[in-house]
């Protein structure tokens, strides 16, 4: 009697690549808001397989199999920026610098955390001053669309110019600061906004700002509340408030590898 199911080393890698990229669409979904998309996709796909590869249910198969193939192309339309940030994430330098590492100390560190604490001293001071700020560090996934929306200065990170462009009677106080590539980039960029109805409601636009800005891309955001004083940070399409000085400079080393 023949075992009814024959499964070689070759269909578990397949199962297994098969759950990865599963496992990357559903992260990605649920940085990205929406979650609930996820589940129909995977659904419509179980219902393929089982018509189709299981039963043999042809018309029934054929129909589906109709939609996977148009559904498809209508997905890459809507979520193309998604799918370019799925890319970058598997194919992203940054994925080396670890173990870059081990070999040897990486001149660029120092200089990372001198950058680091300019802004976490900058946020400090600000905090004080109930001064609200919003900065956003470009990681993987480039920005420039975002910086075109604002006025481009491609200037060195300091406390001081960090602190004058925040300013509540300065010209380039409203929008956000984009820092990339080391530098400050362009201050007074417009971000896309979360609609996410779980955000509380004592948060205000710069929250949302943030939050919208991590749902759409890989950047991580920093906000400086104008209400409370209180410090924000925006990653991954969670944010987390009342975070400390302390607990900030641990999030951007550690984030900023």
């Amino acid at each position: 009697m023949e075992p009814i199911l024959n499964i070689g080393i070759k269909d578990i890698v397949d199962i297994l690549i098969v759950a990865l990229l599963l496992f990357y669409l559903y992260r990605l979904m649920r940085n990205s808001g929406t979650l609930s998309l996820f589940y129909g996709v995977l659904a419509f796909i179980i219902v393929w397989v089982v018509a189709y590869e299981i039963f043999d249910l042809r018309l029934t198969g054929t129909i589906v199999d109709k939609f996977m193939s148009i559904g498809l192309i209508i997905l890459v339309i809507l979520f193309q920026d998604q799918i370019k940030r799925f890319l970058i994430d598997i194919g992203g330098p940054s994925r080396w610098k670890h173990l870059r590492r081990l070999f040897k100390h990486d001149e660029t560190d120092d200089k990372l955390h001198a950058q680091v604490m300019a802004v976490v001293y900058a946020c400090m001071s600000m905090s004080k001053s109930k001064t609200g700020a919003l900065i956003v560090f470009q990681r993987k996934m480039p920005l420039t669309d975002y910086e075109r929306t604002g006025d481009i200065i491609d200037a060195d990170i300091n406390v001081r110019l960090i602190e004058n462009i925040f300013f509540k009677n300065s010209p380039l106080h409203d929008g956000a600061m984009i820092i990339a590539n080391n530098r400050i980039a362009s201050v007074g960029c417009i971000l896309p906004v979360s609609h996410d109805m779980d955000i509380p409601k004592n948060l205000g636009l710069r929250h949302r700002a943030a939050l919208g800005m991590s749902q759409a891309t890989d950047a991580l955001c920093v906000i400086v509340s104008e209400e409370t004083g209180g410090i924000s940070v925006a990653n991954a399409g969670e944010i987390k408030v009342k975070v400390s000085t302390i607990d900030l400079e641990h999030i951007l080393s550690s984030e900023l590898q």
